[in-house]
């Protein structure tokens, strides 16, 4: 009797057990569930007031940190329940979670991010190359040490010691032209934190060039804004004869037509920047591009100049005929327009040693040499005599730039002011297919 009370304990004893592993299996559940549902909305939180990106860099790796922390919790000893205690021991348990989760980080976020892992004091436990390139870690010698006392950028301390995370900080760590980072804490495992960095120049460069650009279209179109404004009032307030009627209109036309042709440059250049890249397979029949070009290059000469083409036959390209033939005849135009009559400009296609190049010289008043590097820039223009050389928008060589670059080519300029220019784009050899006979 005595030994069945005793067998019925035991096994009171293990359904009890039994109940109360499921008991604890379903809190722990109940748990992961609670603080998965909360990093989500964390990051959907935070994706609010940042770069989409964050939302889900931060749910992905607050999740794989969920999973290395029940992977740790698994590998006690049977029931032996973590300290959350201080204590030596506990600092050795949350490294090697945070070490476990570090390992199991998908390698792109690796590549592409900066990763560090800190403890609850924001010292440093673990972090990838990328993290320790951005922030000048030394993983032999600095691990353990407060990130704050590596990265002494006077915002990233103030953001640090204010420990509001809600946004991301942006901070140069170099002057001139280092690198940017946008930089974001995130809560993690253990009471720790997760230093996530993405070097963000190139986003900040765009973000400047846009701006630039919104500066120079509002002062280009000011211009003739102003002038038209003008002309209608006086049209408008007082009697004029026909013919000073005429030729104030006459003025409008061109202010108009200016304006006009500085937005269909800037709709090209828009459309060059967010294009797919030009075929690959399509043949580009140069020799009668440049017939065209040729003619209309006379045309606007209107015999004022000697012009001359020279071409090598059956010496085609590969791409887009339109964006080629937008790059050369803007590259003929100026040349004929700052030719002063009388003057020469020749047309030149042939092959060279790398592939192919097509060349406009002209006998023409030249540029600067202070002034070459910046030509290709977008609204740059040289001072010049406006009443002789009225110019264009600005805007032709940064698409010739941008056309060439597209089809993997380089733009060479040569000129001395007074001696005439020299143009040279130079295209690689995939892209020059020759005639067979």
């Amino acid at each position: 009797m005595a030994r069945f009370q005793s067998g019925s304990a035991r096994s009171g004893t293990m359904v009890n057990g039994h109940a109360l592993f499921r008991s604890r299996m379903n809190d722990s559940f109940a748990r992961t569930l609670l603080t998965a549902g909360g990093l989500v909305i964390f990051a959907l939180a935070v994706g609010l007031f940042s770069s989409p990106e964050w939302r889900w860099v931060l749910i992905s790796v607050g999740l794989l940190g969920l999973l290395a922390y029940h992977a740790w919790r698994s590998n006690l000893p049977h029931g032996r329940a973590p300290r959350h205690a201080g204590g030596t021991g506990t600092v050795e348990r949350r490294e090697d979670a945070a070490r476990s989760s570090a390992r199991a980080l998908p390698e792109g976020l690796a590549l592409s991010y900066g990763v560090a892992i800190l403890d609850r004091d924001y010292c440093i436990v673990w972090c990838n190359d990328t993290a320790a390139a951005h922030f000048g870690i030394d993983v032999q010698h600095d691990i353990g040490r407060p990130i704050a006392t590596l990265v002494r950028h006077p915002s990233f301390v103030e953001y640090v010691a204010a420990g509001n995370f809600s946004k991301s900080l942006r901070m140069q760590t170099t002057e001139g032209n280092g690198p940017i980072l946008s930089v974001q804490f995130v809560p993690y495992v253990a009471s720790g934190w997760l230093l996530l960095s993405r070097n963000v120049v190139r986003a900040a460069r765009l973000e400047t060039v846009r701006r630039e650009c919104i500066a120079n279209v509002s002062h280009e179109l000011r211009t003739p804004l102003t002038v038209l404004v003008g002309f209608l009032e006086t049209v408008r307030e007082l009697k004029l004869d026909p013919r000073l009627s005429r030729d104030y209109l006459d003025l409008m036309e061109e202010q108009c037509k200016r304006m006009q042709r500085i937005i269909t440059d800037l709709l090209q250049l828009s459309t060059l920047e967010s294009a797919s890249d030009p075929p690959g397979d399509k043949r580009v029949n140069v020799s009668g591009m440049l017939a065209r070009i040729h003619a209309e290059g006379e045309l606007l000469s209107a015999g004022r100049h000697r012009i001359v083409l020279e071409t090598e036959d059956g010496l085609d390209l590969l791409g887009a005929e339109s964006e080629i033939a937008s790059a050369f005849g803007n590259l003929a135009s100026n040349a004929v327009r700052y030719t002063p009559p009388g003057g020469a400009v020749r047309f030149l296609w042939r092959a060279s040693p790398k592939g192919a190049e097509f060349t406009v010289e002209d006998t023409g008043i030249g540029i600067g040499k202070e002034h070459i590097p910046r030509l290709t820039e977008r609204f740059y223009r040289v001072d010049r005599d406006r009443s002789r050389y009225p110019g264009g928008t600005g805007l032709g060589l940064a698409i010739v730039k941008h056309v060439l670059l597209r089809h993997q080519a380089t733009l060479e300029i040569e000129s001395e002011a007074g001696k005439g220019s020299r143009f040279t784009a130079r295209f690689p050899a995939h892209r020059v297919i020759r005639t067979t006979t």
